[in-house]
């Protein structure tokens, strides 16, 4: 989970990714969308609330969209993945689907 966590601040922190690594976030970001959105919905005994369905929702067509050419354009989408990640752990942690960490 620290792994994610640093890739956040690399996306959303006080700078900007590198260049250099800019596209190598992108795919780490999707990875974390993507196995946070499968816990929200890997247990049909435990169906997601409200809150935790919009961010899945709002997840899904940015894990699609393809890889900006453009360094602006791909710490964009890293941006805005990075905002639902953040938003959805924050949600999972609440609701004890996962477990925060120190």
């Amino acid at each position: 989970m620290e792994e994610v966590f640093d890739d956040l601040d690399a996306a959303i922190g006080s700078q900007p990714p590198p260049v250099a690594t800019a596209v190598a976030l992108l795919g780490r970001l999707r990875r974390h969308l993507k196995q946070l959105t499968d816990i929200t919905v890997a247990d049909d005994s435990f169906p997601p609330s409200a809150e935790m369905t919009r961010l899945v929702e709002r997840g899904v067509p940015l894990l699609e969209e393809p890889t900006p050419a453009g360094y602006r354009q791909a710490v964009g989408l890293a941006r805005r993945l990075a905002y639902v990640t953040a938003d959805l752990i924050e949600v999972l942690i609440e609701a004890r689907y996962i477990k925060e960490i120190d």
